[in-house]
């Protein structure tokens, strides 16, 4: 028998479509300058370890980490693929304790004039 999440266990923190301007593409044309890349992440992290009854943020995930850590993976530094750029977020969200399950996705929105944006997700769970 498969075993599911029982997620209301968990409080989903989520970044909806941040978008940076990033060094990202294997073409040419793509590292004369930044591309624009959408970020979405949803991160699961234990209900009863991010309850608060004073209010206080000391109690609950600091969703600054999901935004700092992005913006330290693309600074000054050029990626070559989406999956890699998934892999290192992915990677940096586990790296918190408190995150049991997340799932990344990257769009680049300039790459095909006939489509909205091209792009990869990828889910990690803890085990």
């Amino acid at each position: 028998m498969e075993k599911y999440l029982d997620l209301t266990k968990y409080r989903r923190i989520f970044l909806r479509d941040y978008s940076v301007d990033m060094n990202i593409g294997i073409h040419d044309y793509e590292k004369i300058k930044p591309q624009k890349v959408v970020i979405n992440i949803d991160a699961y992290v234990l209900l009863e370890n991010t309850i608060s009854l004073h209010d206080d943020i000391n109690d609950v995930f600091n969703y600054d980490y999901i935004k700092k850590s992005i913006n330290k993976i693309i600074s000054n530094k050029h990626i070559e693929l989406q999956e890699t750029l998934c892999d290192l977020i992915i990677d940096k969200m586990m790296e918190h304790s408190l995150i049991f399950a997340v799932r990344v996705s990257t769009e680049k929105s300039d790459i095909y004039s006939n489509a909205k944006g091209i792009g990869v997700e990828l889910i990690k769970v803890r085990n």
